[in-house]
């Protein structure tokens, strides 16, 4: 994989009296932006209510995911959390509004956490991953960790979370698998 970093892409509408056309994976194109991964597992998901907390998640290696995340419905803020030890970037985040309506998309690496809040009710997830899941390998870190800080436009009081991401742990108390490669 060539990509270092999280991508934001806005793949091209093709608008006409039926509806539009979009191409959402492209290898040729994604290469020449340099993401060449390839993708064996797509994956969807739905959440129903808003303020539903997906993540943070990552896969540790050898299961390690790349990932490219669009939403088929709703609106979603995407966040990616660089968790490469000796990475300038360590700890830190980015978040992008993704919805049908704007068509736009993300690409992860590998060494990234990953995770989500609905902003409207059904809502639908749809991401491409460069590797198989496995439950042994997988990990995750609590969304609302002060040391990360992320700015998320929801009130945190109210959110939904599964079992497994409200208990958690913090960044600093995870076993990091990740070391950052300078390109």
């Amino acid at each position: 994989m060539n990509s270092q970093s999280v991508v934001f892409l806005a793949p091209s509408r093709y608008p006409d009296s039926r509806g539009f056309f979009s191409e959402t994976w492209n290898k040729k194109l994604l290469t020449s932006k340099g993401i060449d991964v390839d993708f064996v597992q797509d994956n969807q998901s739905i959440s129903y209510e808003t303020g539903t907390v997906r993540g943070l998640h990552f896969q540790a290696p050898p299961y390690a995911q790349a990932k490219l995340v669009r939403c088929g419905r709703g609106r979603i803020f995407d966040v990616a959390v660089d968790i490469r030890v000796g990475s300038p970037n360590y700890g830190q985040w980015v978040g992008l509004e993704l919805s049908f309506e704007n068509g736009k998309q993300v690409f992860i690496p590998e060494g990234f956490l990953h995770g989500f809040v609905t902003l409207e009710p059904n809502t639908e997830i749809i991401y491409k991953c460069s590797n198989y899941y496995s439950s042994e390998h997988q990990g995750e870190v609590r969304f609302d960790d002060p040391d990360i800080n992320i700015k998320w436009p929801i009130e945190l009081s109210n959110v939904g979370l599964s079992e497994k991401d409200e208990t958690a742990p913090y960044l600093k108390g995870i076993k990091n698998p990740f070391i950052y490669r300078v390109p």
